[in-house]
């Protein structure tokens, strides 16, 4: 019988928990940027795939992700799906402090909410069913291929790419993945639906702020001097770019927006991701700062150009995470971590190279795929909901229910 570490095993039950609640979090969130009209519409999106992909993690994601390699590396095999030859004294190979059930579980939360992520793009305007269909195939045909190039030892991995929690793996290909939604749906019939509960959103930001401390930390997979690391770099980044968003927003509108700071603050938990535990607190406070920036400028530039990203998915979560997956091909360094590599600033251009070149095919793959898979489910079902269930809203011409009742409003 294995023997495995406590404390490990249960920091890693704990970051698996924390990953978790971020679903229930992303759901608030979304729900409360929502129109009244259609928040259930874009919760359910979020819950539903806690329990679908679990069942297809089950099934056969874990394995694709994580056992053997196929195609040049870019897919594993179904050696355990279903968990075949996996028993709870089984030890995880990349840390047999910890059972392999355990990792299991850890890397299901992220397949969860990766997905649930891109919805917020496409809010009442595609149909549950399109839905269901396309969270399926999504997570076979994009999800499984990153995470197993990046994490599982595939392709990527071997060219040398570093992601140490997923600015490539779930930032990035969901944020492209948004915008080909978003151009393939078109825009909405009302642009102009405001948020029906600032204070939904404050408890959905909290929720992932807090979560967000096991997708970062817990992704070290042991508890260590990196874990702490980790666990700050996603704290500092978050906040100075929620204060940098705020005085960008204060500055040009007059007033210090509460939706502002909570957008930014989520945008460098985005972008600090991908370099957690490979970069030091300093570079974590540039990470940052730069990404209150960017994140800033590029939803500006999503309106400008009048694509309909509804909750700004693209703006936060895909460039953000494509400016983290970069940045940390300037900022790491290996006496941070050993396990990971010197960047721009400590003389590896090469490295700087391999990022941008993983952040382009990520990005370039999700959104072709994505455009192309949605015009099939197209074929199958209809993908847009007609012009008058948008105008009643999905709660009530997709799922029969309300939010609220009707007395609030």
């Amino acid at each position: 019988m294995a023997t495995f570490d406590a404390g490990s095993t249960g920091f890693m039950l704990l970051a698996t928990s924390l990953v978790m609640l971020m679903t229930p979090g992303l759901a608030f969130f979304y729900g409360g940027l929502a129109g009244k009209r259609n928040i259930l519409g874009i919760m359910i999106q979020s819950f539903v795939s806690m329990g679908i992909t679990t069942v297809l993690w089950y099934l056969c994601g874990y394995s694709l992700c994580f056992s053997g390699n196929a195609l040049g590396g870019v897919i594993g095999d179904f050696n355990k799906a279903m968990m075949h030859g996996v028993n709870l004294n089984t030890p995880y190979a990349g840390n047999p402090k910890i059972p392999e059930f355990v990792f299991f579980a850890y890397q299901m939360m992220f397949a969860i909410i990766t997905p649930a992520l891109i919805t917020g793009a496409f809010i009442n305007r595609v149909s549950f069913k399109a839905y269901l269909i396309f969270l399926v195939l999504w997570q076979l045909f994009v999800y499984y291929p990153f995470v197993h190039m990046v994490w599982g030892n595939g392709l990527l991995a071997q060219w040398g790419v570093k992601d140490f929690a997923g600015g490539i793996v779930v930032h990035a290909t969901a944020g492209f993945a948004a915008l080909a939604s978003v151009i393939y749906v078109g825009k909405r019939k009302d642009t102009s639906s405001p948020p029906n509960s600032i204070p939904l959103i404050a408890i959905g930001t909290g929720l992932l702020w807090f979560g967000w401390y096991g997708f970062n930390a817990g992704s070290e997979l042991d508890v260590d001097a990196i874990t702490a690391q980790a666990f700050i770099n996603t704290d500092v980044a978050a906040s100075f770019a929620a204060v940098t968003w705020l005085i960008i927003e204060w500055t040009l509108v007059k007033k210090p927006k509460f939706v502002g700071l909570l957008t930014g603050a989520v945008a460098g938990l985005a972008t600090i991701t991908p370099a957690a535990g490979y970069v030091s607190l300093d570079a974590a406070v540039v990470i940052g700062i730069a990404s209150g920036i960017v994140c800033y400028l590029a939803v500006h530039f999503k309106n400008g150009r009048g694509w309909d990203d509804a909750l700004d998915v693209w703006g936060v979560h895909g460039i953000g995470g494509c400016l983290g997956s970069i940045l940390l091909g300037v900022f790491a360094q290996k006496t941070i971590n050993a396990t990971g590599d010197n960047g721009l600033l400590y003389g590896n251009a090469t490295f700087f190279v391999h990022q941008t070149a993983a952040v382009v095919l990520a990005c370039a793959y999700g959104f072709v795929f994505t455009f192309g898979m949605l015009a099939l489910i197209n074929k199958l079902t209809r993908v847009k909901v007609s012009e008058e269930a948008e105008i009643k809203g999905l709660d009530d011409a997709e799922h029969g229910e309300q939010a609220y009742d009707a007395g609030v409003f």
